[in-house]
Formats: C-alpha cells, sequence, structure tokens
C-alpha cells in the first residue's frame, strides 16, 4: 500500500496505521481484498481481477493457508459479497501479460499476488539462490503469498520492473517467463490490483 498511495495519503496511512488496520479488521493476514477495502479507503481508483470471488477451499490443506483459512473465512468472504455495493470493481477474469503491460503503460501500477519461492531478481539476485538450490535438490518449492508492485516493463529484454516491499529503495527485475509462473501459481488465485493513478 505504501508504495502505491500518493505521497498525503501515504502519510495519513503512516500515521494511523495500527488503528486502520484495526477498524478494517485483520491482522496479519492480509487477503487481496483488504487492499481493496484500503485503497477505496483512501479513494485509489482501481480495478480487482481474482480467479476466485472469495476463497477456494482447496487451501485448506495448503500450509500457507492452513492456519489462516479458518480465521479468516467469514470475513473475507463479508468482503466480498459487500465490495459492490462499496462501489468496489472485482471482476472474475485472469488477465494475460500484455493486458499487464498495457495499463501500466497508460494508466499506472498493478498490486500482484504471487509465489516469492518463483520469484528472483536478475539485478540483486534475490531469492535465486535458494530457488535454484530446491530446483537442483529436486526440492518441490513451496507456496508463499506475497505481494509486488509491477511498476515498468522492458519489451526488448522481456522484462517486468517492480517494487518488493521486502527491500527498501530497491527496483528488481525480473523475466516475464518468471513473473508469469510466480503469479499463476496455484494459491494466488492470479490475484491482481491495477491502480490508476493520475500519473502513469
Amino acid at each position: 500500500m505504501l508504495m502505491v498511495l500518493p505521497e498525503e495519503k501515504l502519510l495519513s496511512f503512516e500515521r494511523g496505521f495500527n488503528r486502520i488496520c484495526n477498524e478494517e479488521g485483520f491482522d496479519k493476514s492480509t487477503w487481496t481484498i483488504d487492499l481493496a477495502y484500503l485503497l477505496r479507503r483512501f479513494n485509489v481508483k482501481f480495478h480487482f481481477y481474482t480467479l476466485t470471488i472469495g476463497i477456494d477451499i482447496g487451501y485448506k490443506t495448503e500450509g500457507f493457508y492452513s492456519n489462516i483459512i479458518e480465521k479468516d473465512y467469514q470475513r473475507v468472504i463479508s468482503r466480498f459479497d459487500t465490495a459492490d455495493k462499496l462501489d468496489i470493481k472485482i471482476s472474475k477474469k485472469s488477465l494475460d501479460l500484455y493486458e499487464i503491460l498495457n495499463h501500466i503503460a497508460h494508466q499506472g501500477p498493478a498490486i500482484v499476488l504471487l509465489n516469492s519461492d518463483m520469484l528472483s531478481c536478475n539485478i540483486c539476485r534475490s531469492n535465486k539462490l535458494a530457488r535454484d538450490l530446491k530446483s537442483c535438490l529436486g526440492w518441490p518449492i513451496s507456496y508463499q503469498g506475497h505481494y509486488v508492485v509491477i511498476c515498468g516493463f522492458d519489451l526488448g529484454h522481456r522484462n517486468v520492473i517492480y517494487r518488493n516491499p521486502s527491500y527498501r529503495d530497491r527496483l528488481c527485475v525480473t523475466s516475464f517467463a518468471v513473473f508469469e509462473q510466480a503469479r499463476k501459481c496455484y494459491g494466488t488465485d492470479e490475484d491482481i490490483i491495477l491502480i490508476r493513478s493520475s500519473k502513469s
């Protein structure tokens, strides 16, 4: 959220962070619908795309979700049910890569849920060693849900440029292929929020 809010709204969020999180009803397990509600709260224009309106019950067996799904189920379902009345735009749709890139080129950034265990940066090599080691040893890559902000791309080299909230003041770059694999992994529902900013 801090990477996409305009400066005055960002400062307001930072000052009231704990109060706002309590009012919004989530603790440490944040779902994409929670981000949509926060964007609405700060009057940011956006459209949320997902493959699942609600929660995929199959996630109960996934390690990442197993401890939080029961705790969050009613809240998340209720938020999806109420979204339309609050003019929160949600579409059940898979976006292809070029729809995402076209949005970034002309309208603003995108918040993307992906599997961080599948993501690696070509510049700082973050997460590359762990990923390559698992692949080399034949270990399965686990699911670790993580949000990044896609803020640019390089068509010539077939790369996306993103900001990772795990790192401060750093741009990361990954290939289209790695990005697609990480965002379409089971567990993400291909959740993506396209932000419509005044400055593209």
